[in-house]
Protein backbone atom coordinates (compact mmCIF):
# COMPACT_ATOMS: atom_id res chain seq x y z
CA UNK A 1 0.00 0.00 0.00
CA UNK A 2 1.39 3.50 -0.98
CA UNK A 3 0.22 6.53 0.97
CA UNK A 4 -0.71 9.82 0.70
CA UNK A 5 1.68 13.28 0.19
CA UNK A 6 -0.11 16.53 0.99
CA UNK A 7 2.18 19.24 1.00
CA UNK A 8 1.65 23.13 1.92
CA UNK A 9 3.04 25.53 -0.28
CA UNK A 10 3.14 29.61 -0.03
CA UNK A 11 5.04 32.69 1.18
CA UNK A 12 6.67 33.26 4.23
CA UNK A 13 3.98 34.45 7.09
CA UNK A 14 0.90 32.77 5.25
CA UNK A 15 0.47 30.22 8.04
CA UNK A 16 1.35 26.81 6.48
CA UNK A 17 1.93 25.54 9.60
CA UNK A 18 -0.99 25.57 10.94
CA UNK A 19 -3.00 24.72 8.25
CA UNK A 20 -0.37 20.99 8.51
CA UNK A 21 -1.02 20.82 12.42
CA UNK A 22 -4.84 21.03 12.29
CA UNK A 23 -4.83 18.16 8.84
CA UNK A 24 -2.72 16.06 10.95
CA UNK A 25 -4.78 16.00 14.16
CA UNK A 26 -7.79 15.47 11.90
CA UNK A 27 -6.25 12.54 10.07
CA UNK A 28 -4.66 10.92 13.06
CA UNK A 29 -8.26 11.45 14.57
CA UNK A 30 -9.62 9.06 11.58
CA UNK A 31 -7.27 6.69 12.36
CA UNK A 32 -4.49 6.46 9.89
CA UNK A 33 -0.76 7.49 10.30
CA UNK A 34 0.35 10.66 9.55
CA UNK A 35 3.66 11.65 9.22
CA UNK A 36 3.87 15.89 9.73
CA UNK A 37 7.63 17.11 8.56
CA UNK A 38 8.96 20.20 6.84
CA UNK A 39 11.29 21.77 4.40
CA UNK A 40 14.33 22.94 5.28
CA UNK A 41 15.60 20.86 7.85
CA UNK A 42 13.65 17.68 8.50
CA UNK A 43 16.75 15.60 8.89
CA UNK A 44 20.19 15.88 10.45
CA UNK A 45 21.56 16.89 7.08
CA UNK A 46 18.99 19.18 6.60
CA UNK A 47 19.38 20.72 10.00
CA UNK A 48 23.16 21.93 9.07
CA UNK A 49 21.26 22.80 4.96
CA UNK A 50 18.55 24.96 6.76
CA UNK A 51 21.24 26.57 9.30
CA UNK A 52 23.19 27.51 5.77
CA UNK A 53 20.69 28.73 3.63
CA UNK A 54 18.40 30.50 6.44
CA UNK A 55 20.84 32.24 8.84
CA UNK A 56 21.75 35.98 8.14
CA UNK A 57 25.09 35.12 8.87
CA UNK A 58 25.42 33.35 5.83
CA UNK A 59 25.48 36.33 3.91
CA UNK A 60 25.16 36.71 0.33
CA UNK A 61 24.77 33.28 -1.62
CA UNK A 62 25.49 32.53 -5.27
CA UNK A 63 21.66 32.06 -6.16
CA UNK A 64 22.60 28.38 -8.11
CA UNK A 65 24.69 27.53 -4.81
CA UNK A 66 21.41 28.52 -2.64
CA UNK A 67 19.17 26.42 -5.12
CA UNK A 68 21.81 23.63 -4.94
CA UNK A 69 21.67 23.75 -1.47
CA UNK A 70 18.03 23.66 -1.01
CA UNK A 71 18.01 20.51 -3.81
CA UNK A 72 20.43 18.60 -1.28
CA UNK A 73 17.89 19.26 1.57
CA UNK A 74 15.10 17.65 -0.41
CA UNK A 75 16.92 14.57 -1.75
CA UNK A 76 17.65 13.82 1.83
CA UNK A 77 14.40 14.30 3.30
CA UNK A 78 12.99 12.48 0.54
CA UNK A 79 15.22 9.77 0.97
CA UNK A 80 15.07 9.54 4.85
CA UNK A 81 11.44 10.99 5.95
CA UNK A 82 9.26 10.65 2.83
CA UNK A 83 9.83 7.93 1.06
CA UNK A 84 9.83 5.39 3.69
CA UNK A 85 6.50 6.81 5.57
CA UNK A 86 5.37 6.55 2.23
CA UNK A 87 6.04 2.92 1.57
CA UNK A 88 4.14 2.10 4.76
CA UNK A 89 1.10 3.64 3.88
CA UNK A 90 1.08 6.34 5.91
CA UNK A 91 0.14 10.19 5.10
CA UNK A 92 3.03 12.81 4.90
CA UNK A 93 1.81 16.01 5.27
CA UNK A 94 4.92 18.49 4.90
CA UNK A 95 5.08 22.19 4.96
CA UNK A 96 7.48 23.28 1.95
CA UNK A 97 8.35 20.66 -0.87
CA UNK A 98 9.93 21.41 -4.45
CA UNK A 99 7.32 24.55 -5.45
CA UNK A 100 9.76 26.66 -2.46
CA UNK A 101 12.48 25.96 -4.47
CA UNK A 102 10.84 26.78 -7.58
CA UNK A 103 9.38 30.18 -6.45
CA UNK A 104 12.37 31.40 -4.21
CA UNK A 105 15.23 30.19 -6.22
CA UNK A 106 13.37 30.29 -9.95
CA UNK A 107 10.95 32.77 -9.67
CA UNK A 108 12.82 34.95 -6.94
CA UNK A 109 16.02 34.49 -7.61
CA UNK A 110 15.05 34.69 -11.56
CA UNK A 111 17.09 31.27 -12.39
CA UNK A 112 15.66 29.31 -15.26
CA UNK A 113 12.46 27.72 -13.66
CA UNK A 114 13.01 24.54 -16.25
CA UNK A 115 16.67 24.22 -14.90
CA UNK A 116 15.86 24.29 -11.31
CA UNK A 117 12.69 22.03 -11.94
CA UNK A 118 14.84 19.28 -13.47
CA UNK A 119 17.58 19.55 -10.33
CA UNK A 120 15.31 19.14 -8.06
CA UNK A 121 13.17 16.35 -9.90
CA UNK A 122 15.78 14.25 -9.74
CA UNK A 123 17.21 15.07 -6.27
CA UNK A 124 13.81 13.67 -5.37
CA UNK A 125 13.46 11.05 -7.60
CA UNK A 126 10.75 12.73 -9.70
CA UNK A 127 8.42 12.19 -6.18
CA UNK A 128 4.93 14.50 -7.15
CA UNK A 129 2.79 15.45 -4.01
CA UNK A 130 -0.72 13.87 -4.89
CA UNK A 131 -1.86 17.29 -3.70
CA UNK A 132 -0.77 21.06 -3.07
CA UNK A 133 -2.53 23.38 -0.94
CA UNK A 134 -0.96 27.00 -2.31
CA UNK A 135 -1.82 29.40 0.58
CA UNK A 136 -1.88 32.57 -1.01
CA UNK A 137 -1.44 36.30 0.57
CA UNK A 138 -0.25 39.41 -0.61
CA UNK A 139 3.62 39.25 1.43
CA UNK A 140 3.01 43.27 2.44
CA UNK A 141 0.27 41.04 5.20
CA UNK A 142 2.70 37.80 5.26
CA UNK A 143 6.19 38.78 5.47
CA UNK A 144 5.71 42.16 6.56
CA UNK A 145 4.06 41.47 9.36
CA UNK A 146 7.56 39.34 10.30
CA UNK A 147 9.63 40.97 13.06
CA UNK A 148 12.44 39.54 13.54
CA UNK A 149 13.67 37.72 9.98
CA UNK A 150 16.12 35.16 8.53
CA UNK A 151 17.91 35.74 5.93
CA UNK A 152 14.79 34.59 3.27
CA UNK A 153 12.60 36.59 4.89
CA UNK A 154 14.90 39.74 4.63
CA UNK A 155 14.61 40.01 1.26
CA UNK A 156 13.05 42.80 -0.66
CA UNK A 157 9.41 43.21 -1.27
CA UNK A 158 10.59 42.75 -5.60
CA UNK A 159 11.43 39.46 -4.29
CA UNK A 160 8.87 38.61 -2.27
CA UNK A 161 6.16 39.32 -5.06
CA UNK A 162 7.73 37.68 -7.79
CA UNK A 163 8.07 34.39 -4.98
CA UNK A 164 4.01 34.72 -4.64
CA UNK A 165 3.67 35.13 -8.47
CA UNK A 166 5.97 32.23 -9.41
CA UNK A 167 3.92 30.05 -6.62
CA UNK A 168 0.47 31.17 -8.87
CA UNK A 169 1.93 30.25 -12.08
CA UNK A 170 2.51 26.71 -10.94
CA UNK A 171 -0.91 26.27 -9.48
CA UNK A 172 -2.23 27.71 -12.53
CA UNK A 173 0.15 25.30 -14.52
CA UNK A 174 -1.63 21.92 -13.18
CA UNK A 175 -4.36 22.98 -11.50
CA UNK A 176 -6.39 19.59 -11.12
CA UNK A 177 -3.14 18.94 -8.52
CA UNK A 178 -3.50 22.25 -6.21
CA UNK A 179 -5.97 23.97 -4.22
CA UNK A 180 -5.24 27.79 -4.14
CA UNK A 181 -7.19 29.09 -0.89
CA UNK A 182 -6.69 32.84 0.48
CA UNK A 183 -4.65 32.64 3.73
CA UNK A 184 -6.98 35.01 5.29
CA UNK A 185 -10.16 33.60 4.79
CA UNK A 186 -12.21 32.32 8.13
CA UNK A 187 -10.00 29.15 9.49
CA UNK A 188 -13.45 27.10 9.46
CA UNK A 189 -13.85 27.93 5.57
CA UNK A 190 -10.05 26.82 4.59
CA UNK A 191 -9.76 23.79 7.40
CA UNK A 192 -13.29 22.40 5.84
CA UNK A 193 -12.15 22.71 2.11
CA UNK A 194 -8.72 21.01 2.38
CA UNK A 195 -10.31 18.12 4.99
CA UNK A 196 -12.89 17.81 1.18
CA UNK A 197 -10.29 17.68 -0.78
CA UNK A 198 -8.06 14.84 1.24
CA UNK A 199 -10.99 13.20 1.93
CA UNK A 200 -11.70 12.71 -1.60
CA UNK A 201 -8.56 11.82 -1.78
CA UNK A 202 -8.05 8.89 0.82
CA UNK A 203 -11.89 7.35 -0.10
CA UNK A 204 -12.94 8.60 3.77
CA UNK A 205 -16.53 8.53 4.45
CA UNK A 206 -16.96 11.06 7.12
CA UNK A 207 -20.01 11.71 8.62
CA UNK A 208 -21.87 15.15 8.35
CA UNK A 209 -20.23 18.02 10.11
CA UNK A 210 -16.52 16.28 10.54
CA UNK A 211 -15.08 18.08 7.77
CA UNK A 212 -15.23 21.44 9.93
CA UNK A 213 -13.15 22.17 12.75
Amino acid sequence: MSGLFVVFEGGDGVGKSRQTEWLASWLRECGLEVVRTFEPGDSPVGRQIRRIVLSPETGELAPRAEALLYAADKAQHVYSVVAPALARGAVVISDRYVDSTLAYQGAGRVLDRDEVEWINRWATQGLRPDLTILMDLDPSEGVGAITERDRMEAESDDFHARVRAGFLALAARDPERYLVLAARDAKETNVARVRARVAALLGLSVPPGTLEP
